[in-house]
């Protein structure tokens, strides 16, 4: 028993660390405590004694962190209580200390360095490494980053040039630097000036990129954004689907100042299969006076379904669709699915079959007069590396929706933040059309232009943002800001080999 408590009594501070760290995400924007609460951390690890020591701390400071930023993870599962609810506080107690383990193994970097600086280096480091790391294993899960906390600042101007994991490192960096100097005034006093002249000149360079003007787009594109509040419980129901239908015929038809070139509709909008959803596009056709469309639906190949983006013209003619290459494991597919299938287990958004197959082509979609643009369909807006994948430059970033699931807490707004980063990481502007919302006009710096609140039906009428050229980012990935953190990590490496040289040649 005793030691049980020790080992809760070890936990409480990292954790309560981890929650302060998790203050800066959306919708909070608190970003000083959250430097707070990282610099706990790292100095909490730094102190510890041994790699099991450290590896516990991280990964209880991990716990507390993904617990409080993602909360909001039980709301899928409230969708349908009756069915799901007891899954609940599984889910998000799953979530917090899976994710939690990559903490615990960035907190083995403090043993990579030799004395108190090197062991908060290398503690720095890892947990950088865990944000990359965190993107990529397992098909990736980039949420809640430590970069995630500049997204409401200018600071996040510097996703173009390195992404978020550069911005991780800069997070990491800045509360780094007073840690080392910790139990010493003089240089205490020194790093925490270094820390606040660094932030305060990278605050000054992403204002200087906000101040630049934006060269306007001619033609202009005016499209409408169609938000039909389709609330996830209600979306499938008898009776239900036709209201939220009807809902988005209306706006379709309703008058615009100007012309429009697109209308969108978003993420599984229209309850038919592509190829049985002709009369709802024409009904759309004929209501909009012949504006061409995007529309969210399922498409059926075989026995595999698609969560499809389709294309249609004015005269209702199909032109292109895009087929969702990065699924939610478990909300769209459950690996081994088929197998699961037989006995009932099927994924949370999928209304046919078991779950819905990748698409197999990351491919532009021609729009006309509307142009060339790279659609994401909800979760794939979370994930920069897959915005790369796609060929070609496009005019801008369609991303369709269903943030339904999410509930109305922190879950919708964190994806919107992340869809801001996107535009700043590409140069181009980000139109997102949401079922729920919310629904958002964002210029290629990040900016939100316009929006359409949670839990409100109507639609929005904008002239797409100017784009800016292909920026550093775009042309070259996390390749720059991971070869900084192996390059920094080798450094470390070789000094220790260095200092363990030395002491032995003394010891001889």
């Amino acid at each position: 028993m005793n030691r049980l408590t020790a080992l809760s009594r070890a936990a409480v501070l990292p954790a309560l660390a981890g929650v302060a760290a998790a203050a800066g995400q959306a919708p909070w924007g608190l970003w000083a405590l959250s430097l707070s609460g990282y610099g706990v951390i790292l100095w909490h690890v730094a102190s510890a004694e041994g790699w099991r020591q450290r590896f516990f701390r991280g990964w209880a400071a991990g716990t507390g962190h993904f617990a409080a930023a993602m909360f909001w993870i039980v709301e899928p599962f409230l969708v349908d209580p009756a069915r799901d609810g007891w899954m609940a506080p599984f889910g998000v107690t799953f979530m917090a200390t899976g994710l939690a383990l990559f903490w615990g193994a960035a907190a083995l970097g403090a043993g990579l360095g030799r004395g108190w600086a090197g062991r908060v280096l290398g503690a720095a480091l890892g947990f950088g490494l865990a944000d990359l790391a965190r993107s990529y294993v397992f098909t990736g899960f980039p949420w809640a980053l430590a970069g995630h906390v500049w997204i409401d600042t200018p600071v996040a101007q510097m996703a173009a040039y390195g992404g978020p994991i550069l911005l991780s490192a800069l997070t990491l960096g800045l509360v780094g630097l007073p840690v080392l100097a910790l139990g010493r005034i003089g240089p205490l006093v020194v790093a925490c000036g270094c820390a606040s002249a660094l932030l305060a000149g990278v605050w000054a360079a992403g204002n200087v990129r906000l101040a630049q003007p934006l060269a306007p787009r001619d033609p202009a594109i005016q499209v409408r954004l169609v938000q039909p509040n389709a609330t996830q419980s209600l979306k499938w129901q008898a009776g239900m689907w036709n209201v939220f239908l009807d809902r988005m015929v209306a706006a379709s038809a309703a008058p615009s100042e100007v012309p429009l070139d697109l209308i969108v509709w978003p993420e599984t909008s229209v309850p038919y299969l592509l190829d049985s959803a002709g009369p709802i596009i024409e009904e759309a056709r004929v209501a909009s006076g012949g504006v061409p469309l995007a529309v969210g639906l399922q498409r059926e190949e075989g026995l595999r379904y698609f969560n499809t983006l389709a294309a249609f013209d004015g005269e209702g003619r199909l032109t292109g669709f895009y087929d969702k290459l990065h699924l939610v494991p478990f909300g769209e597919y459950i690996p081994l699915g088929d197998l699961f299938g037989r006995f009932g287990i099927s994924a949370f958004a999928a209304q046919a079959g078991n779950g819905y197959s990748s698409g197999t082509e990351a491919k532009l979609l021609d729009l006309g007069r509307a142009g060339r643009v790279l659609p994401l369909i909800c979760y794939e807006a979370v994930f920069p590396q897959d915005l790369r994948a796609f060929p070609g430059r496009a005019d801008w970033i369609l991303q369709v929706t269903n943030d339904g699931w999410f509930g109305s807490l922190a879950g919708p707004y964190q994806h919107l933040a992340q869809a801001r980063l996107r535009a700043i990481e590409q140069g181009l502007p980000l139109l997102r059309d949401a079922n729920t919302g919310v629904t958002a006009v964002i210029d290629a710096k990040g900016r939100v232009l316009q929006t359409l609140p949670l839990d409100t039906d109507g639609w929005i009428d904008t002239a797409v943002p100017p784009a800016l050229p292909a920026t550093l980012y775009a042309r070259t990935g996390d390749i720059p800001a991971t070869m900084l953190l192996l390059g920094c990590i080798g450094v470390i490496a070789l000094n220790r080999r260095r200092l363990a040289i030395d002491r032995g040649a003394q010891g001889r």
